[in-house]
């Protein structure tokens, strides 16, 4: 049994309440349902014990709850439906609380670009938030909500089905890592601007920055891993499309103005996948790169520049060496485009 609101304030797409909504008929309309049931009656009505059940909340990303109603039977029915998982033995309970954790993380920051996303479009693009109502927010996520729900659901496959692709076209010898170009680009300067601008103004620049950044990537035929506000990571399955993806970046950033300059680092080896991220020297050495790089230049490590000479589309020229913590003497190459062939 699922408990409504009134006027079928939990179906989205319904009338909604026969009166002004309030928080509470929004806080229905978004969950589905009126929260009915403490995390004891949550947890009991799953079969799950208690603690179970705190450990698979706080991997979501909640506080534990106090002893108002604060659950849902989607909820219950979640909770159980993961419990059954690690009872079959189809996931270890390290497993599922990863799989959770996962979910809650991401899932987090996607809603609260939605919500900013949907906050700027009320506003009318002003920024000026404080005078949006419960009813406009209540009347936007009714028209929106079943439409944003399916598109997750979608985006959610596609990207599933493409990190399926991915594994099964590893290298079978390599259990854990893959041979990859990895990427950081970030903003020159980005901590003294922080000090100088507005927190909105700075909030829209890191936005336009993370959006173009990750069209320009995708073009050029990389993979963008995340975002860190002022910098972003990619991967790329060979230095050729890294070295495009690198290059595309500070072109794509040359004439902007209102943007800092960019400074990207590329190095090529064996990568760590895990949970969506990535780890291993590969990745602290495009770190670095990116540290020692001028502003509007990239750099790339000696593995790079070697795939890249026999790419007619670039030239890389060895600058001089120098010790990196942890990584020893490194040889850093600073790429660029190669003019037009002369006849």
């Amino acid at each position: 049994m699922t408990d409504r609101a009134p006027g079928g304030a939990g179906a989205p797409g319904g009338d909604g309440p026969p009166h002004a909504p309030t928080a509470a008929d929004l806080d229905t309309l978004l969950l589905g349902a009126r929260p009915r049931y403490t995390r004891e009656e949550a947890a009991q009505r799953a079969g799950v014990p208690i603690e179970r059940a705190r450990r698979y909340w706080r991997a979501l990303g909640f506080a534990n709850t106090a002893s108002a109603p604060a659950f849902t039977d989607a909820d219950v029915t979640a909770m159980r439906q993961l419990a059954a998982l690690v009872d079959a033995g189809t996931l270890s309970e390290d497993m599922a609380l990863g799989i959770t954790r996962a979910l809650g993380h991401t899932t987090a920051r996607l809603a609260s670009w939605q919500v900013d996303v949907l906050l700027d479009k009320l506003s009318g693009g002003t920024g000026l938030r404080s005078g949006l109502s419960v009813t406009e927010a209540y009347e936007t996520a009714q028209t929106l909500l079943p439409e944003l729900e399916s598109l997750v659901v979608h985006a959610w496959r596609r990207q599933l089905a493409a990190a399926v692709d991915r594994v099964l076209s590893d290298d079978d010898t390599l259990v854990d890592a893959s041979h990859l170009c990895v990427g950081f680009a970030d903003l020159v300067g980005f901590t003294r601007l922080s000090r100088r601008m507005e927190q909105r103004d700075l909030a829209a620049l890191v936005e336009r920055f993370e959006q173009a950044a990750a069209d320009v990537v995708t073009a050029a035929g990389a993979r963008l891993v995340k975002t860190l506000g002022d910098e972003v990571l990619f991967l790329a399955e060979s230095p050729a499309s890294g070295a495009g993806a690198a290059l595309s970046l500070l072109e794509a950033f040359s004439d902007d103005d209102g943007m800092p300059d960019l400074r990207i680092g590329l190095a090529t080896g064996l990568v760590i996948a895990r949970m969506g991220d990535v780890f291993g020297t590969t990745v602290n050495l495009a770190s670095r790169l990116t540290s020692l790089a001028r502003p509007a230049s990239a750099l790339v490590d000696v593995a790079t520049a070697q795939d890249l000479s026999g790419d007619r589309r670039f030239e890389t020229v060895a600058l001089w060496r120098r010790p990196l913590r942890g990584l020893g003497l490194v040889e850093p190459y600073l790429l660029r485009r190669r003019g037009p062939l002369v006849p």
